[in-house]
Order: C-alpha cells, then sequence, then structure tokens
C-alpha cells in the first residue's frame, strides 16, 4: 500500500510542467501515476513565509486533535480564529489541508499520512535566498 504522502519542495515551473507532461503521457499509454501530492515553492523564502512553525502546529493539531472547525483549532492552538482562518484558507488553496462542512462549521482536515518538506532545489544551478 503506497502512502498518502504531500511532498513539500522548492522547483521552477519548468520541472513542473515536464513532469506533468510526462503524468500525462503516462495515463496515455496506460500506465498508473504512484506519486505523492507535491506544493512546489519557486524559492526557500516563499517556502518559509508558508510553512513555519505556526503552520506545523496547525497541521499536528488538525492531525492529532481533529478539530471540529476552525474556531475550535484556534483555541487548541491558543490562536486568535481570524489569523487562523487565514492561514488554513491558504493551506487549503495549495492543497495541503480541506475543509468538511459540519453543519455551520468548517472541520479542517490533513488528507496525507505524511508530510515532507524538501527545502532545496533539485537542480545543481539553483542559487539559496539568505
Amino acid at each position: 500500500m503506497t502512502k498518502n504522502v504531500l511532498l513539500v519542495t522548492i522547483g521552477s515551473g519548468d520541472e513542473l510542467y515536464d513532469d506533468g507532461l510526462n503524468a500525462i503521457q503516462a495515463l496515455k499509454d496506460g500506465e498508473s501515476i504512484d506519486a505523492p501530492a507535491i506544493i512546489t515553492f519557486p524559492n526557500e523564502k516563499m517556502l518559509s513565509d508558508v510553512f513555519n512553525d505556526r503552520t506545523y502546529t496547525l497541521l499536528r493539531t488538525i492531525r492529532e486533535e481533529q478539530p471540529t472547525s476552525i474556531r475550535e483549532t484556534a483555541a487548541l492552538v491558543d490562536r486568535d480564529k481570524k489569523n487562523v482562518h487565514e492561514e488554513l484558507t491558504t493551506l487549503e488553496a495549495l492543497g495541503a489541508i480541506s475543509f468538511e462542512d459540519d453543519g455551520y462549521a468548517k472541520k479542517p482536515t490533513f488528507p496525507y499520512s505524511d508530510l515532507i518538506i524538501k527545502p532545496f532545489r533539485s537542480d545543481e544551478n539553483a542559487s539559496v535566498v539568505a
């Protein structure tokens, strides 16, 4: 059984385009694609702006405590509901979390079994942002 993994990494649009074309060709050839969900940032600064200590705390809390709403999530991490809502909305837009409608509440869920962050570019010519 393959793990449902979220991979967060640094890369370029060209790499994503090539990976997409390869995946499309594999599907056309009748092959299955067994790849993790991937969020790719163009540089290290952007990755760390989104995936930081606050984000890890939110993801860990969602995974372990399974809060039933954004309000409960904010209470569990002892943060303002508005700020937590903004971060969770960003994470949802990236595909890192999803929301389940639970009556009037939006229940955040982390639909992956694992999160892997690869904070370095895979190409040798990339420069590291300080």
